[in-house]
């Protein structure tokens, strides 16, 4: 519709906002691929949060966003286009977030488990390679906590989220819902079961 509108007579500048060089179709299936790959591409990359990137991370993204811009909207710099692009993109992340709240096994392929990194102050360090996390950023998370040093921690989870959760050997490990602590490590600890029998 767009570009028979594109065919009529209009002022230059408003074919130069509103009318696309492509399809509708065309920056949809763009904006699915590109956010597919990057959603692979980061998932790949481990778990951070934006507090918690290095330097090389916030410039590895801004880099990300400028190089994916011309292959979503294929050199078309209208506001349609634009707009287009970003629906598309809002779309992907609800049906995406709708998804991974209905299925757990979903959640898990997209977001990932929990991980265990500390378990009874030993170090899991198979665990610190796997997410590319260094003994300085965990000591670091530890002190944010009020721990000086793993031998105080009882357990310590990366979440989901990025964020590390840290239980200290002397807090008490009771369910949430029995009125214990409101500690994010504390509630997956029943998920963490399987991994810390065989830590056992």
């Amino acid at each position: 519709m767009l570009q028979l509108l594109a065919q009529t007579e209009a002022p230059d500048w408003i074919k130069r906002f509103f009318f696309t060089d492509f399809a509708i179709w065309h920056f949809v299936v763009r904006g699915v691929i590109v956010y597919v790959f990057l959603l692979v591409a980061l998932r790949i990359s481990g778990k951070r949060q934006v507090g918690q990137l290095a330097p090389f991370d916030l410039i590895l993204l801004l880099v990300l966003s400028n190089a994916v811009q011309n292959a979503m909207n294929g050199g078309d710099n209208s506001i349609t286009g634009g707009l287009i692009s970003a629906t598309t993109l809002i779309a992907i992340n609800w049906l995406v977030s709708f998804a991974t709240f209905r299925s757990k096994s979903i959640a898990g392929l997209i977001e990932g488990r929990p991980l265990l990194l500390i378990h009874n102050g030993k170090i899991h360090n198979k665990n610190l390679q796997r997410v590319k996390l260094t003994i300085h950023e965990l000591n670091a998370s530890l002190r944010a906590a009020g721990h000086a040093c793993p031998d105080s921690v009882r357990f310590a989870v990366l979440e989901n989220t990025g964020s590390i959760s840290v239980v200290g050997m002397h807090e008490p490990i009771t369910h949430a819902s029995h009125g214990a602590q409101n500690n994010p490590a504390i509630e997956r600890v029943t998920d963490l079961k399987p991994e810390i029998n065989q830590a056992l």
